[in-house]
């Protein structure tokens, strides 16, 4: 039987397994794969979306794991989760800077009501931030969705090509 999967590309994160466990509680069958898994082989396996795993390494560093550049020319979601969401807009043209300061614990974000990623929730979210590095750009087709203290740029979204992104 062939099914369409949910793969998810780990960058090193330690949230990856708890990320794949989630969705498989929602009965959405997911793969944890190498971050350079080929897009030929992801489409050959039935993609039906990719989430971008976080990873302790900033893009800007000198060997960080990066994607092959075809996983956006898919077709598909993708969702780029902390380091996912850095890496996604450096590789489609965006900006990635290191931050004044590092957020790390709680932090809260102010969502937009009227994105596909926050439309039904509150004004305010309680998160767990981990990162020392912020969007100051985003790629074209992007609009910021939800924003922190430190980070003008805590969500995005082009809906267009179902891209998304969370810090």
């Amino acid at each position: 039987m062939r099914h369409q999967t949910l793969f998810v590309l780990d960058f090193g994160s330690q949230y990856t397994q708890l990320i794949a466990r989630r969705l498989r509680e929602l009965k959405v069958y997911t793969e944890i794969l190498p971050f350079q898994t080929p897009p030929e082989e992801l489409r050959n396996r039935g993609v039906a979306g990719l989430i971008l795993s976080g990873g302790p390494m900033s893009v800007g560093d000198k060997g960080a794991p990066k994607c092959l550049p075809g996983v956006f020319d898919l077709g598909v979601p993708v969702l780029g989760i902390c380091y996912g969401m850095q890496l996604m807009t450096d590789m489609l043209g965006g900006l990635v800077e290191s931050a004044k300061e590092r957020e790390f614990g709680h932090a809260l974000v102010n969502p937009e009501s009227d994105s596909s990623l926050f439309g039904n929730l509150t004004d305010e979210l309680r998160v767990w931030a981990s990162h020392g590095d912020r969007i100051t750009r985003m790629p074209e087709g992007f609009r910021s969705v939800a924003t922190s203290v430190n980070a003008p740029i805590a969500a995005m979204e082009d809906q267009s090509r179902q891209f998304y992104g969370l810090l």
